[in-house]
C-alpha cells in the first residue's frame, strides 16, 4: 500500500540506481516464493491430494481461501503501518515480522499433504493460510514504501524496476525445479526451503538498504469504523475505480491460465519434445521452460514498458501488452497443442505481461484519492489483485473438471474440453479488461 501521504513525509530525494533495485528486491523473493508455489508445488500437490477427477476443484478451492485471506489482511496491515510508527519505521518491522511467520507456513505445505488422501487436505489448507496471512503482512506495508520513497518523476522507473525484480523472482521459480528434479521426479519439499531461502534474502536486502523518510506530523489514529468506511471510498472514485476493474479483469485473465498449466501440460500437450533438440522430463519441468520462454519476452519489455510509459502515457503500453497477453489464450483454443508451439506462445505472453506489470503499478500511483492513506488505498486496489484469485480459480477449476469429466473418453478417463472452457474465458478478461482502460481519465 503505500505511505502515509506526500505532506506528511520530508521531500523526498532522487534515488540512485541501487537504491531502485533494493527497494524492488523483497519483490524478487515474493516473485520467485509465490511462483514456486502457484505453478509449480501446489498443482503437483492438489492432484497428488485429490486425483485428476478432481484435482481442478481442489486447487481452486485452495487457492481460492487463501487469496480471500489475503483480501481482507492487505487493507488491514496496510493502515496498520500508516499508523503505527517505530524506531525502525512503520513499513519495515511488519516486512520482517511477516517474512519469518512466513517461513512456518512453506514448512506445512512441504509436510501435510499425503497422496490420495482427502484427510490431509485441512491441514495442508491451514498451513496454506498461514502463509497467505504472513506474507500479506509483509507484503501490505512493503507496497507502501513505493509512493513513500520514489519522487513522481522516478514512479515510472521505479515500477519498471519493480516490475523487472517480478521477472527475475519469476526466473529463479522456473529454474528451481530443474535443480531439484532427478529420475522424472520433482523433489517438492526441497523446492519449499528453496523457496523459503529466497524469501530471506529479498526481505534482508531491502530493509537493511532501503530507508524510511521522515514524518513532519503524526499519522492520524487508527479507527475502526473509518477504516472500515474508507475502504469503500477510494472507490468512489472514478479514475481509481476504473483502474481497480481493469486490473480486476486482467488478474482474472492470468489465474484462468496460470495455476493450470502443469494440468495442461500433463493432459493436453503430453510429448514434451522442444524443437526436436531436448525431451523433457515431466510437467513439472515442460511448465518450467514456458515459464523460462515467458522470461525471455518480459525481462526486456519490463524495463522498455516503464520508461516509455514515463514519456509517452501509461494508457498505449496498457493497449499493447495487453493485446499480446490475449493473444496466447485464442491460439490455446483455436490450435491443436505442440510443446515448442506452446513455448513460443510463452515468449508472446511475456511480452505482454512484463510490459503491464511495468505500467500497471505507476497508473495507480497516479490515480490514489487520498495522500493521508496511501497504503490503505494501494491495500484496496490490492484488492483487485486478490478477488480475482479467489473468483476465476473457483470457477476456472470447477469449469476444468466439470467439461474434462463430462468429455471423458470411452475408457472413462477425464477429457480435455475443460481447458478449451477456461482459455475462453481467460481471452474474454483480458479483452474487457485492455478495452476499458480508456475509462480512466487522469492517466494518460
Amino acid at each position: 500500500m503505500a505511505t502515509l501521504t506526500a505532506t506528511a513525509i520530508t521531500d523526498k530525494q532522487r534515488m540512485s540506481t541501487f537504491n531502485q533495485a533494493m527497494l524492488s528486491l523483497f519483490w524478487f523473493g515474493v516473485s520467485a516464493h509465490w511462483t514456486i508455489i502457484l505453478i509449480t508445488t501446489l498443482p503437483a500437490q492438489a492432484e497428488m491430494i485429490g486425483g485428476e477427477a478432481v484435482r481442478g476443484q481442489t486447487l481452486g478451492t485452495v487457492l481460492a481461501i487463501g487469496a480471500f485471506l489475503s483480501m481482507v489482511v492487505a487493507p488491514i496491515f496496510g493502515a496498520l503501518s500508516d499508523r503505527i510508527v517505530t524506531p525502525f519505521g512503520r513499513r519495515r518491522p511488519w516486512i520482517v515480522l511477516g517474512t519469518v511467520m512466513n517461513l512456518g507456513g512453506l514448512l506445512g505445505l512441504a509436510y501435510f499433504p499425503r497422496a490420495n488422501d482427502m484427510s490431509s487436505l485441512p491441514l495442508y489448507i491451514a498451513a496454506f493460510l498461514w502463509t497467505q496471512f504472513w506474507n500479506n503482512v509483509a507484503t501490505a506495508p512493503y507496497s507502501a514504501l513505493i509512493p513513500d520513497v520514489v519522487p513522481a518523476d522516478q514512479r515510472g522507473s521505479a515500477s519498471g524496476w519493480y516490475g523487472l525484480m517480478t521477472i527475475f523472482g519469476t526466473l529463479i521459480a522456473a529454474l528451481a525445479p530443474f535443480l531439484f528434479t532427478s529420475g522424472g521426479s520433482t523433489d517438492i519439499t526441497a523446492l519449499y526451503y528453496f523457496t523459503g531461502g529466497i524469501l530471506l534474502v529479498g526481505m534482508l536486502g531491502t530493509v537493511v538498504f532501503v530507508k524510511e523518510p521522515p514524518l513532519t506530523r503524526k499519522p492520524p489514529p487508527f479507527v475502526l469504523g473509518t477504516f472500515l468506511k474508507g475502504l469503500i471510498e477510494p472507490l468512489r472514485d472514478h479514475d481509481f475505480r476504473w483502474v481497480f476493474l481493469t486490473r480486476f479483469l486482467m488478474v482474472m485473465g492470468v489465474y484462468s491460465i496460470q495455476p493450470f498449466l502443469q494440468f495442461y501440460m500433463g493432459s493436453v500437450v503430453k510429448e514434451f519434445n522442444l524443437f526436436n533438440a531436448v525431451t523433457l522430463d515431466n510437467a513439472i519441468i515442460a511448465t518450467s521452460v514456458f515459464l523460462l520462454m515467458f522470461l525471455v519476452g518480459a525481462l526486456p519489455s519490463s524495463i522498455i514498458a516503464g520508461i516509455l510509459s514515463d514519456r509517452y502515457g501509461r494508457k498505449i503500453m496498457v493497449y499493447i501488452s495487453s493485446a499480446f497477453q490475449a493473444f496466447v489464450p485464442i491460439v490455446f483454443v483455436l490450435f491443436a497443442p505442440d510443446f515448442s508451439i506452446t513455448a513460443l506462445l510463452g515468449l508472446i505472453f511475456g511480452i505482454g505481461y512484463g510490459a503491464y506489470q511495468s505500467v500497471d503499478w505507476a497508473m495507480a500511483s497516479e490515480v490514489l484519492p487520498s495522500e493521508d492513506d496511501y497504503a490503505k488505498d494501494m491495500g484496496v486496489w490490492h484488492i483487485a489483485m486478490t478477488l480475482p484469485q479467489v473468483l476465476a480459480t473457483l470457477i476456472a477449476g470447477f469449469l476444468l473438471d466439470f467439461f474434462n469429466n463430462a468429455s471423458a473418453t470411452a475408457g472413462g478417463q477425464p477429457g480435455t474440453f475443460g481447458f478449451t472452457v477456461i482459455f475462453a474465458f481467460a481471452t474474454l478478461y483480458f479483452i474487457l479488461g485492455t478495452v476499458l482502460v480508456r475509462q480512466i481519465r487522469k492517466v494518460r
